[in-house]
């Protein structure tokens, strides 16, 4: 299923190629992950506070909330699909390119869900079409983070994977608090008819400048000298389910308490603080964006630690502490105190710091060169969909039916899935990329 090395032309000739500076990398990968998940999130807020009368107002509001996350939820399910198509020719093309290509897909979608009418205006077209943009986004977002990743990752030199790693993981606390920002200020400078009529449209449409400043990072930067070096697939995923399916279904597990505490401490906590607790927007707005602070800290911190102690280590130390603050985090929520409802969502998103930080490193580590892209990108959508889709629709089933309290057991559950998976994967710190993963014992 491989062919030999393509040869050298261009950027990719051997005297063009050659580690990065530490910087380069870091503002390609921050700035790219950052505006993606921008426009990501832009999105989930949204849904919790508006899309539903936009979109659905002929629901109830239970159903309309479930059916406005419905269409958060199917980016999720095309992340998958995002990863394998980018994978693929990110395996065979390269690195660089399929970056720019994802920030493009994904830019256009979130400028096009801004530009929508609603549902008064054209009818039931307008979900639907709400529906198909919402799947482009998940597509350009599947594969974006293992394309930053890889770049990262592999233009790393020997024991500082988890410091180049680190900044495309800071992308997701950056872009939260930036989506988050922009919704307050809006909340704060417009009164409610304005923001639902309009001005909950304007994150969305100021993604256009976004992509053109991610654009113009990423141009410059060279394809990484590991995957210059390594044989080319014809068939990079037939080539990852044969050799190794194991590594990338324990690798999608590892991931899904990453998803569930993120999207369920900010989507969801929105709506559920919002609408059941009747609490102000813009003060759940602003105590999320304070709690997303923790994220970003314990992100920075576990990608480092994870280069001295071991990325199996670090990971599984989060998994478990997700295992008991999902249990405490809805009735600290629910006394309705600002205090505790930051903590609670300050120590959950802590947690996903932990053992999300040392990811960008551990997953490319697990797979061979040839089809590393496809294997990351896939290990890490894959995880989304049980952690990242289901949550905020089994949650708000949940809670109407059982209280909050059945929610914080289903987090825990998926937290002790979670740390089941890393248990059984190996440590890859000290792997050498340029190597099979099979070539390497396992400890």
């Amino acid at each position: 299923m491989t062919t030999a090395a393509l040869p050298p032309d261009g950027l990719n000739s051997p005297d063009r190629l050659g580690s990065e500076p530490v910087g380069r990398i870091a503002v390609a990968g921050f700035v790219g992950t950052s505006i993606e998940f921008f426009d990501f999130y832009a999105y989930g807020i949204a849904a919790a506070l508006v899309l539903n009368d936009a979109f659905f107002p002929n629901l109830d509001p239970v159903t309309g909330t479930l059916a406005a996350f419905s269409t958060y939820a199917v980016a999720f399910f095309s992340r998958p699909l995002g990863s394998a198509l980018f994978g693929h020719w990110g395996d065979r093309l390269g690195r660089r390119s399929m970056l720019i290509a994802s920030l493009l897909t994904m830019g256009l979608a979130t400028v096009g869900v801004g530009l929508l009418p609603g549902y008064a205006t054209i009818g039931v077209l307008a979900p639907i079409l709400l529906v198909v943009l919402r799947f482009v986004q998940g597509i350009g977002l599947g594969g974006e983070w293992g394309g930053a990743a890889l770049l990262a990752a592999e233009h790393a030199p020997p024991g500082r994977r988890g410091l180049y790693t680190m900044f495309p993981q800071l992308g997701p606390t950056v872009g939260f608090l930036a989506a988050n920002g922009v919704f307050l200020l809006l909340g704060l400078v417009l009164d409610d008819a304005s923001f639902a009529a309009w001005g909950w449209r304007v994150p969305f449409l100021a993604s256009a400048v976004l992509v053109l400043v991610g654009l113009y990072v990423r141009v410059g930067i060279s394809e990484p000298p590991v995957f210059a070096r390594a044989a080319r697939s014809r068939a990079p995923l037939v080539e990852l389910v044969r050799h190794q399916p194991r590594e990338l279904l324990l690798g999608s597990g590892a991931m899904i308490v990453q998803y569930a505490l993120f999207y369920t401490a900010t989507t969801y906590c929105l709506a559920y603080g919002t609408g059941v607790l009747g609490l102000p927007r813009t003060q759940m707005l602003l105590l999320t964006m304070i709690a997303v602070v923790a994220l970003g800290i314990a992100t920075a911190a576990s990608a480092l630690a994870s280069d001295r102690f071991g990325r199996r280590r670090v990971v599984l130390g989060g998994c478990a502490a997700g295992v008991g603050w999902s249990l405490v985090m809805f009735p600290l929520i629910d006394t309705r105190n600002p205090v505790l409802i930051t903590v609670a969502l300050a120590g959950a998103l802590a947690i996903m710091g932990l053992s999300y930080g040392p990811m960008a490193a551990y997953l490319p580590e697990l797979f061979a060169t040839r089809y590393r892209y496809s294997g990351a990108s896939l290990a890490y959508s894959l995880g989304g969909v049980f952690g990242g889709a289901v949550p905020p629709l089994l949650a708000t089933a949940l809670q109407a039916r059982y209280g909050s309290v059945a929610i914080g057991g289903y987090l825990s559950v998926l937290a002790l899935v979670s740390l089941l998976c890393v248990r059984a994967l190996g440590e890859t710190r000290d792997r050498d990329l340029d190597r099979d993963p099979g070539e390497h014992a396992q400890r």
